[in-house]
């Protein structure tokens, strides 16, 4: 924690030697981008894309999963890729599933939960009809039920109104990508081949 601490309190004079002023953002953000991922602390999405302050609009949640939409029971998560959207008007939203992810191979090999009540019912709002084929055969990194995860998380996405609306006047980009941790190799679904390749 003193680490943290003394980075915290030596940031103003390190952004400050970078030639940015910090006073530029009392006006306000004006992301480009809004960044969906994991609260694994492996996945650092500024790190990722070279990000500084004022570029991404991060949303993080266990399995990087979206809610489905609900205006009736609406969620944290809702209403910030609403925000997003429909005032900060981002350009695109990128969802970012990883290797080795706890929450996504928990529901592929099928674990016990019952001890941890807060996730196993945050995990069973994503758990895919069928559930995941064949769990033996996947490795540690679980990458095929991840990228699988995070496409159907993609098309969770899609059904919010905003995002729909966005999608179809060509205002808003949406795309699935796929980080390594172990690699640093980030990949991205292209829909011409649908399968999963390098940026």
């Amino acid at each position: 924690m003193r680490r943290l601490i003394d980075h915290a309190r030596a940031f103003p004079a390190r952004w400050g030697g970078s030639g940015r002023d910090l006073k530029e953002f009392e006006a306000g953000q004006r992301p480009s981008t809004m960044f969906i991922t994991c609260s694994d602390s492996r996945v650092v999405s500024t790190l990722l894309t070279g990000s500084g302050p004022g570029e991404l609009f991060e949303m993080r949640t266990a399995g990087n999963i979206v809610p489905p939409y609900d205006p009736d029971a609406p969620t944290s998560e809702m209403a910030t890729v609403e925000y997003a959207v429909c005032v900060l008007e981002v350009s695109d939203i990128v969802l970012c599933g990883h290797s080795h992810c706890g929450a996504v191979g928990a529901l592929a090999r099928g674990e016990d939960l019952r001890s941890l009540p807060a996730v196993r019912g945050w995990l069973g709002r994503c758990a895919p009809a069928g559930g995941f084929q064949d769990p033996e055969g996947f490795g540690p990194d679980c990458e095929q039920p991840v990228q699988r995860h995070a496409l159907a998380q993609l098309d969770v996405l899609r059904a919010y109104p905003c995002v729909d609306r966005a999608v179809s006047e060509g205002r808003l980009g949406l795309h699935a990508w796929y980080y390594e941790v172990h690699t640093g190799a980030v990949r991205t679904h292209r829909t011409s081949t649908g399968t999963f390749s390098s940026l």
